[in-house]
């Protein structure tokens, strides 16, 4: 049984913040935002609206796009770093409001690689036979751990959410292979306070191996070669960052997604966000094989190889 994306679904706040807004409020410039990092603008989400309600209206367009009902899901995983509250988790809360009876309910706290841990969770239960369909949520409402007089952070996250559902799929498609990683010894240099603390130097550093690195050992476990590769969708945190794990797979540029420019760094939610956005695109195809890799607060790491459709 082979367990891939049979739905996917976003929301993004209308709300724009843009460079100059930004500039307006920290000591920055739109040139300095964009040369180092890739963004112009990101999205953020009004102070009525919360972490639920955002994986709320992504999971209900994912459901609709996998052609299911929230009954027929038997498990549902936020992943996220900024719930409403410590508990209940927001896949509770979303099970409750989709109506979704039968699905256990869990969050996953591995900051931006959440996404790839989730999907990696639901292939194992839906592979073994123990669930047919779980929703994945990417949900962050990172503006409200963002401090906003701080210029090193500020200018780089933004609020939105990406949802799958995870289910079987046909043979030579779906999840082909994956690595999860992490390195605790990182912890110090992205965690937050009251804020989001970042040593934006060693995170830099970090991420441009690991993505790499991933890239390339995910391709090897299905026994394939860069040059298979029809799309990368990395992780949307800095331009710099992403041009390297391009440039790793020796891709041509119209083949890596990049929607940082039009919403920042979304953490869990920016590869459901970007899928989304390069189908709409018409750049993903059936038969495509995508290569999505992401890293996070943990330190933390993921990355899969795909086959797309179903």
């Amino acid at each position: 049984m082979n367990a891939g994306i049979i739905g996917i679904g976003r929301c993004l706040p209308e709300k724009k913040l843009t460079n100059a807004d930004l500039e307006k409020m920290v000591d920055t410039s739109d040139e300095w935002i964009r040369t180092r990092t890739g963004i112009q603008e990101r999205r953020i989400a009004d102070e009525n609206t919360d972490t639920s309600d955002l994986a709320y209206e992504a999971a209900v367009k994912a459901i609709e796009n996998a052609n299911i009902s929230p009954e027929d899901l038997d498990m549902i995983l936020v992943a996220t770093v900024t719930p409403d509250n410590p508990f209940p988790s927001v896949a509770c809360m979303l099970q409750e409001r989709l109506g979704a009876v039968k699905a256990a309910a869990m969050d996953i706290s591995a900051a931006c690689a959440g996404f790839m841990y989730g999907i990696v969770t639901a292939k194992q239960f839906v592979e073994a036979g123990t669930y047919k369909h779980v929703l994945i949520v990417g949900v962050e409402k990172l503006s409200k751990i963002t401090d906003w007089e701080d210029r090193n952070t500020a200018v780089l996250f933004g609020d939105g959410a990406g949802a799958a559902v995870i289910g079987q799929v046909s043979e030579g498609r779906g999840i082909l292979s994956f690595e999860l990683g992490a390195d605790g010894t990182g912890a110090k240099h992205l965690y937050q306070d009251e804020y989001i603390i970042m040593n934006g130097r060693e995170v830099f550093k970090f991420a441009v191996r690991q993505m790499g690195e991933s890239c390339v050992n995910v391709l090897e476990k299905a026994g394939l070669s860069k040059e298979d590769v029809d799309f990368l969708i990395p992780h949307q945190a800095n331009i710099r960052i992403m041009e390297a794990s391009r440039q790793r797979l020796d891709l041509p540029e119209e083949k890596m997604s990049k929607t940082i420019h039009k919403y920042g760094n979304t953490s869990a939610a920016s590869i459901p966000i970007s899928i989304v956005e390069e189908l709409e695109a018409g750049k993903i195809k059936d038969g495509d094989l995508i290569v999505m890799v992401g890293f996070g607060g943990g330190l933390t790491w993921g990355a899969i190889a795909m086959r797309w459709g179903r």
